[in-house]
């Protein structure tokens, strides 16, 4: 098992450079034997949602589309922005005659958003939510070298609660809404796993108190006289091993204990990681199936205002990053797409990001993890306002259960430092419990329950109705720097800036002393081609927020002000500055649409690197 440095060193081989986005969409679960089914499928749009009675399962459908690039997309080779009520796929595909005695899986990393999956015209899969990986056994189907007809319908209804993030549901972009994505958005792929019993998506959970990583082990059946084995290496080869039996415990545990003089902690200057293989073993000792990971091991840690990693006051420096693309949308159109968004933060000085209304591809997180790049885990929550003054806000049951979803999917990830499933919420506080209530406390004992090593926010911004939440945050893009200081001044009284309604009435409950930040500030108006070519402050193509500056070097003045106020407080643990990249009409970004530069990066980064109050306090484990 080699260390997963350089990257996709631990990985089956991509496939051809003419399969659009080739590479292994699952780097923390890895098995050898895989089919990518990017490329070109059938596609059909069906306005009317009425093509099952119309029988577009069982006919050829008129169009084309590249998989997995939505079709409002231009690298889909569709490019329809209109609302597309559902759409369907359709593509023939062969079992690999060397996957005899297999179970065939269908994976699909995210359809957007309600999916049925038909093979050879029987029903394998349903699921809804729009940002989270599903999977179908093909069952009697899927026949070794027999070819087999695949048919998916989307639907993506305008209409009623869904979860969307920043997906328009005008007809053009508005506002911070942007073009649709429907349908398939994620690599879709298959693989083989053993009929008599194989692994489920491994949980691993660093503890850095104890040098060890604990494994929960979930397995699809339990066997006379199988064991699980999970082995950890490093630089040096083996690290570690254990092994216990699998035949009692549908999850078995391990605990894999590093050596003392091998233990290396995971932070943004050094993201080491520990490669990682477990096995199912049969009675004989022979490997049923086998998977290959990674882990790193960190800690996150709450004390007072401080929230701290591996027992330092690390002061996040975060930018908010929404993963939009210009011809990809959602979908970034290569991996090293991925790759340089993260690389881009850390020019400008940031050392990690929000991934703001989207669950990110999996990839980024692995990106992330071998970066050093921290991340707050977020859900796409935006498309529940559908009700009425003051119960404005009716999240429905789809929401827990897609964030558990994620959780799922996310667990392992060592960049990622909290957890954040709702962004502005807003509703005033009264005597009576809404849904927007329900679900939020449903959200919030969900994260804790599913991970309890991890800091949860109930909601970014505005409406924190969880007295008990971890970290208690805000949003303010005050502009003026000497206004922002005094509104983001009281922290060290315990009367921090709180969100409320324009007409003063709470959102929120009382701030208890949590770990606090600002968590979406700045969003500077910085469009260097409207300051150029016209005078004053139209909105109309291009906003951000505040007086659009004149020049570049009124930009950075400004910047340079704000995140200023935010490092001089020692209570403040960290901020997210909005946004890295301009996303469509929005021009508030670092960086333009196309990742191009707007400003020298390098006064952003000098303004930002400066150490920190929150980090000079000198407060550490075993100091009060």
């Amino acid at each position: 098992m080699s260390l997963p440095h350089p990257a996709d060193a631990h990985l089956p081989a991509p496939h051809p450079s003419d399969v659009p986005r080739p590479e292994y969409p699952r780097p923390q679960f890895a098995r050898d034997a895989w089919l990518n089914l990017n490329g070109e499928w059938q596609f059909e749009t069906d306005r009317a949602d009425t093509g099952l009675e119309r029988g577009l399962r069982d006919r050829e459908l008129t169009d084309r589309v590249v998989v997995p690039f939505c079709p409002e997309s231009e690298l889909s080779g569709i490019g329809e922005t209109d609302f597309l009520e559902a759409v369907w796929y359709r593509r023939t595909v062969t079992v690999p005659a060397e996957w005899a005695d297999a179970r065939v899986l269908l994976h699909f990393g995210a359809v957007d958003h309600d999916t049925t999956v038909w093979a050879d015209g029987v029903e394998v899969a349903r699921h809804r939510g729009g940002f989270t990986p599903f999977t179908a056994d093909l069952g009697e189907a899927a026949v070794p070298g027999r070819e087999i007809t695949l048919v998916v319908r989307a639907r993506d209804s305008r209409h009623g609660v869904q979860a969307r993030g920043k997906q328009s549901t005008w007809y053009a972009n508005s506002h911070a809404h942007y073009t649709r994505t429907t349908g398939i958005w994620q690599t879709v792929w298959m693989e083989p796993v053993p009929r008599s019993v194989s692994l489920r998506r491994p949980r691993i959970t660093p503890d850095l108190a104890s040098g060890s990583f604990f494994l929960e082990l979930p397995l699809t059946a339990n066997l006379p006289g199988h064991r699980v084995r999970a082995v950890l290496t490093d630089d040096r080869g083996e690290a570690a091993r254990a092994e216990t039996r699998a035949d009692l415990d549908l999850a078995p545990r391990l605990v894999l204990p590093v050596p003392e003089d091998r233990r290396r902690v995971w932070s943004p200057e050094d993201p080491y990681l520990y490669g990682l293989a477990i096995e199912v073993l049969d009675a004989d000792g022979n490997a049923v199936d086998t998977v290959r990971s990674y882990a790193g091991l960190r800690s996150v840690a709450i004390h007072g205002k401080r929230l701290l990693l591996n027992g330092e006051p690390v002061f996040q420096r975060l930018v908010l990053d929404q993963g939009y693309y210009p011809d990809g949308l959602m979908t970034a159109p290569t991996d090293a797409d991925l790759v340089r968004d993260i690389e881009l933060g850390l020019r400008a000085g940031f050392n990690g990001a929000r991934l703001h209304q989207k669950v990110f591809e999996e990839r980024y997180l692995y990106h992330a993890d071998r970066l050093g790049y921290l991340v707050w885990g977020e859900f796409g929550d935006w498309g529940c306002e559908v009700g009425v003054r003051d119960d404005n806000q009716r999240p429905d049951a789809s929401y827990v259960a897609e964030w558990l979803e994620a959780l799922e999917r996310d667990h392992s990830h060592p960049s990622i430092v909290g957890w954040c499933p709702l962004n502005e919420t807003y509703q005033h506080l009264h005597d009576r419990v809404t849904q927007l209530d329900d679900v939020t406390r449903a959200m919030f004992l969900a994260t804790k329950q599913a991970d309890p090593t991890r800091p949860v926010i109930d909601a970014s911004g505005y409406a924190h109705r969880i007295a008990e939440t971890d970290v208690y945050d805000s949003h303010l893009y005050e502009q003026d720097p000497a206004r922002f200081a005094e509104q983001m001044s009281g922290l060290d009284r315990d009367q921090p800036f709180v969100n409320a309604a324009p007409d003063g009435r709470p959102w929120s409950v009382p701030y208890r002393g949590q770990p606090y930040f600002c968590s979406e500030f700045g969003g500077i108006w910085w469009d260097p081609e409207a300051a150029a070519s016209t005078a004053g402050n139209d909105q109309a193509d291009s906003w951000g927020y505040g007086e659009r500056p004149r020049t570049a070097e009124e930009f950075t003045g400004r910047f340079t002000a704000l995140t200023g106020v935010l490092l001089s407080d020692p209570d403040m643990f960290g901020y997210c500055y909005t946004q890295l990249t301009d996303v469509f009409q929005e021009r508030n970004g670092v960086y333009r649409f196309d990742r191009s530069e707007k400003v020298d990066t390098t006064v952003l980064r000098d303004a930002q690197t400066r150490p920190a109050a929150y980090e000079k306090s000198g407060w550490a484990v075993g100091t009060d």
